[in-house]
């Protein structure tokens, strides 16, 4: 029943504005292809692969020519995407991901302290290497559900529980922010920034945001072990946990030499694309090309193909042609500047802190944040060019960094659902908690663009 109500308002809405019955402007048309699009999207009205292809026949009757609509398949960074697909399962399939992962939480010495903040330092890792949030947090999810159950079956450990699955919900995000190829969302801010100034390679991105995101995570760590002290823990039984996993996995396969090969070589390329010039997409082309070769790789291209998720592929080229459209028609700069009249009477920094809250206030209601960042990333560099005092890649990295984590409701990504689902902690335990991590979140981004970006911008 809700799908036909959304549907009826997205056809009533396409009806009204955008069939040639009415003359309306073109930036009205194309902030009511905003709207339908996002209902069809957030309302999951059909799934987003089919909502993306809709979008594009739309786009190319009232605002491209069909060849400029497909033209985005040719974008790098949708091969982006593709090829860290392909990488990163690769990783996974082989059982390497597994195996680094329980190596490190290994290195806590069975502290049930240490291994909170080890499961932080772990997504980070993996970031580099999965591109997916949810690939991420399941993966990590089994391996700390394990670990949990075995040690409640000894002594419950209900506040270490929370503190790792409430983590997860948090950290995985901010992880996939840390690097350029670290989630869907991640990639197509990198390649919105990239297009505004020559900063931002794959080494400046990690410089840009790793400083705030690390500063957050260890205060994050101790606001943990104050709300929620873990529980005294047998540090043998952990490791004893641990060592178990570990030789279930057996010893390290070729396949799993030959990806960390890969990866390594590939990781290295980006890092210093600044002297050869490669760039980000074409060296993770290479990279997901190694993986399938002959005597190189680590499988063939039928298996390799099915783990790309061509849905994703079509849902993430539709939010370019969003962006694109809103940009285009001129509806970027009728909002931005509308924003930015509000404030005419108010320091650049004034309007900074609003545009901070004002995406994590947004941020609550949306369960996509791919889709919500094509709205908003496109307006914030719009109001950083207009404002004096203030630079589109201030303003947009500020907006990214704000509208990547949800803190206060299980549904704010699917992490948030996939943590929950093990029953370790409850939505009344995640607003709690949520809510004073949101203040210090948004006053570490507020202090990042107002001191740190300022120093590292030329």
């Amino acid at each position: 029943m809700k799908k036909k109500v959304l549907l009826s308002l997205s056809a009533l809405l396409y009806g009204g504005f955008l069939l040639p019955v009415f003359t309306w402007d073109v930036k009205v048309q194309a902030i009511v292809l905003l709207v339908i699009i996002q209902i069809l999207w957030i309302g999951r009205v059909f799934p987003l692969a089919f909502s993306s292809i809709l979008l594009m026949v739309m786009l190319s009757f009232h605002f491209f020519t069909f060849e400029e609509t497909m033209s985005y398949f040719g974008s790098g960074i949708i091969w982006l995407l593709f090829s860290t697909f392909i990488i990163s399962h690769a990783f996974i399939e082989t059982g390497l991901a597994s195996r680094i992962s329980l190596k490190m939480l290994r290195l806590s010495s069975g502290s049930g302290r240490k291994m909170i903040f080890i499961s932080f330092l772990l997504m980070f890792v993996l970031s580099v290497l999965i591109p997916s949030n949810v690939g991420k947090g399941s993966l990590i999810a089994s391996v700390l559900d394990s670990i949990v159950r075995n040690l409640n079956k000894i002594s419950p450990v209900p506040n270490l529980s929370k503190s790792l699955f409430i983590g997860l919900t948090y950290i995985v995000a901010l992880s996939g922010a840390f690097v350029a190829t670290g989630a869907s969302s991640t990639i197509y801010a990198f390649g919105l920034l990239s297009e505004i100034t020559d900063q931002m390679t794959y080494l400046n991105w990690m410089l840009f945001f790793g400083p705030p995101i690390f500063v957050f995570i260890f205060l994050l760590w101790l606001l943990f072990l104050w709300i929620y002290p873990p529980e005294a823990v047998e540090r043998t039984v952990v490791l004893s946990l641990i060592d178990e996993k570990v030789e279930e996995l057996g010893k390290i396969s070729v396949n799993e030499i030959k990806v960390i090969s890969i990866i390594g070589v590939t990781v290295l390329l980006w890092m210093t694309e600044g002297i050869h010039h490669f760039s980000v997409p074409l060296i993770a082309l290479m990279g997901a090309s190694l993986t399938v070769l002959p005597a190189i790789g680590v499988w063939n291209w039928e298996t390799a193909r099915k783990k790309v998720d061509w849905d994703m592929i079509l849902f993430f080229a539709g939010t370019l042609m969003v962006a694109k459209m809103l940009i285009e028609t001129g509806a970027v700069d009728w909002f931005a500047n509308t924003i930015v009249q509000q404030f005419a009477a108010y320091s650049p920094m004034v309007l900074l802190v609003f545009i901070i809250i004002a995406t994590a206030l947004i941020r609550i209601v949306f369960v996509n944040v791919l889709g919500f960042l094509t709205i908003m990333i496109p307006v914030a560099i719009k109001i950083g060019e207009t404002v004096e005092g203030l630079s589109s890649l201030e303003v947009a990295m500020a907006v990214f960094l704000t509208g990547i984590p949800g803190f206060l409701l299980i549904t704010q990504s699917p992490v948030h659902l996939i943590s929950y689902g093990y029953g370790y902690f409850n939505e009344k335990e995640l607003f709690r908690i949520g809510s004073l991590a949101m203040i210090i979140y948004l006053l570490i981004v507020f202090g990042s663009g107002l001191y740190y970006w300022n120093i590292m911008i030329i």
